[in-house]
């Protein structure tokens, strides 16, 4: 009667170790961190400024798949990794036609 309960949790594959979570959360705190100063102290001017919170935005979106979702891991990694990149179009696709009607819009009335 003795059975582990497991939750429907195989912890024999597909998780990272203690060390990769460590580092992403290193990593996420850095990157979360670097902006606050900048802009808490003024540091950049208001193009830059945007700039390098855009950067730190990527990579921190970076760093979030590829030390906690395991982007990389699982049976078959590179369908993750194209229906990821599949997303990313159609919502470049989406937003940059919305940019596009929007601007069109404004210059005819």
């Amino acid at each position: 009667m003795a059975h582990p309960q497991t939750h429907g949790h195989d912890h024999q594959g597909g998780h990272g170790s203690v060390k990769s979570y460590v580092i992403g959360f290193i990593l996420s705190i850095v990157l979360t961190i670097i902006p606050l100063v900048l802009v808490m102290n003024h540091m950049m001017s208001k193009v830059a400024l945007i700039t390098t919170i855009v950067l730190m935005a990527v990579l921190q979106l970076l760093v979030q798949l590829f030390f906690f979702m395991h982007i990389r891991e699982g049976e078959k990694p590179r369908y993750n990794v194209m229906t990821l990149i599949l997303g990313l179009v159609i919502v470049f696709t989406i937003v940059a036609g919305s940019m596009w009607i929007m601007s069109f819009n404004s210059q005819v009335q």
